[in-house]
This record gives structure tokens, C-alpha cells and sequence, in this order.
């Protein structure tokens, strides 16, 4: 039986520092939990208000209850409270995703499940971008979030140094088309309204950007949707078998 003062505590998991003090997060939905208890996260908490043969491992909530700690418009009827895992220790050897100063917890999400989908498995934060955590994130990484490692640190003191290519995203800069990328790389990708720091600017080692249809009147993409398309480019030799 869940009482009242895990409902209390589940429901403040959905603002960071309570997540930060218990080390603890939420998962909601049948796949990411399934995705989660596949790739060996520790279960705090399985919740459910549904009935059925498939939820045996649930506990049962009233709808009720679960719409008090569900961060769904509409409840889906499954939510897991996991630990946070420790992560390992990042490395160069492969691609690195860096995401300088990200707030939308959407375009985190996409991102993380667009590394997923093209075998990226390390993304590096600067500590102001939103949190991996975020139960908005969470929701958009559609379970990748359990196979891609997600680090907050000081960017330029990790990346400084690293004797691989750091190529970024800008308005200006050599059409993608025409960059060879090399792999191990860092890519980096700016906040949404600002674009990458000026001080982060200055360890570019390749300017990339994307170039627009001549038709086009579009101010610029999306981040996430930017970052597809990069994504593509820097592995269509692999994708190529």
C-alpha cells in the first residue's frame, strides 16, 4: 500500500532539488519503464492505475492518487520512481554532444533520443542547461534516456585541450554539406535564443552551419531539429555499411 507521505514525495521529485536531495527521478509511461528495468536502473517505485495481468509488478494507486504525481495533461497509468545511476567517467573516444546553455526541456529530450537513434552515447551540459531530469525531458527522450550518459560539468576546462576536432553549430560558417567530419569529434550546439557562448566560441575548431533553401524565410531551425541533421552527416559514412 502506498501512503500518503510517498505521494508527497513522489510529486516533489518533479522540481530538481528535491530530485538533487534523494536522488531519485520519475519515469512515466509503460516503455520507458520497461526500458529503464532493461537497462539495469534501481526501482524505487512502480505505480500503477490500470488493471491487468501486465502490471503484476505495480502497485495499485487510485486514478486519483496518480493524478496528483503525474506531471501528464492525461495520466498514462504508469509511473516509475527510479534512482539516479552514477554515471561513468566521460571520455573522447567517440562523439561527444556538447549543449551549451539548452532551457527546453523538449529539445534536451529530442536530443537525447536522436544520439540514441545515431549510436551517440555521451552528451556533455553546461551546468545552466535544463536538467536531464526534468520529467518534460524525460517524457521527449522516449526512453533513450536509459542508454545515452548525460553529464553536467564546466565545458571549456573538459574540452580544452582534447586533441579532436570541435566542430559547432552557427548562423555562419562552412556549409555542412562540405565538412568532412572526423571521428572522434565534439559537436556543440548553442542555446535557442543565443547560440553558443562567446567564450566557447573561441575552441571551435570548425564552423558548420545549415544552409537554407533560397527560398526560404525562416529565421533559423529548431536546435533539435538542427542537430538531426548534423547527426546524419556525421555518420553517413557509417551508415553507408
Amino acid at each position: 500500500m502506498v501512503v500518503k507521505s510517498q505521494l508527497k514525495l513522489i510529486k516533489s521529485l518533479h522540481q530538481k532539488k528535491n530530485r538533487i536531495q534523494h536522488g531519485l527521478f520519475i519515469i512515466e509511461g509503460e516503455k520507458g519503464i520497461a526500458d529503464a528495468l532493461a537497462n539495469d536502473l534501481t526501482p524505487y517505485k512502480l505505480l500503477s492505475s490500470q488493471v491487468g495481468s501486465n502490471v503484476n509488478s505495480f502497485e495499485k494507486i487510485s486514478e486519483k492518487e496518480f493524478s496528483q504525481i503525474s506531471a501528464l495533461k492525461n495520466p498514462n497509468g504508469y509511473l516509475g520512481v527510479f534512482k539516479i545511476p552514477k554515471q561513468a567517467a566521460l571520455d573522447f573516444k567517440d562523439w561527444v554532444v556538447v549543449l551549451d546553455g539548452l532551457q527546453d526541456p523538449g529539445n534536451l529530450g529530442t536530443i537525447i533520443r536522436l544520439c540514441d537513434w545515431f549510436g551517440i552515447k555521451q552528451i556533455l551540459c553546461s551546468p545552466d542547461t535544463v536538467d536531464v531530469y526534468n520529467p518534460k525531458v524525460v517524457q521527449a527522450s522516449m526512453g533513450s534516456l536509459t542508454r545515452v550518459s548525460v553529464y553536467y560539468e564546466p565545458i571549456i576546462p573538459l574540452i580544452n585541450g582534447c586533441k579532436v576536432p570541435i566542430y559547432g553549430t552557427f548562423m555562419e560558417g562552412t556549409p555542412i554539406a562540405k565538412i568532412a567530419f572526423k571521428t572522434p569529434g565534439i559537436i556543440v550546439f548553442g542555446n535557442e535564443g543565443n547560440g553558443i557562448s562567446a567564450e566557447l566560441s573561441k575552441h571551435i575548431t570548425d564552423k558548420v552551419t545549415i544552409q537554407a533553401h533560397e527560398s526560404s524565410a525562416a529565421e533559423s531551425l529548431n536546435v533539435a531539429n538542427a542537430a538531426a541533421i548534423v547527426f546524419y552527416e556525421m555518420r553517413r559514412e557509417l551508415l553507408k555499411g
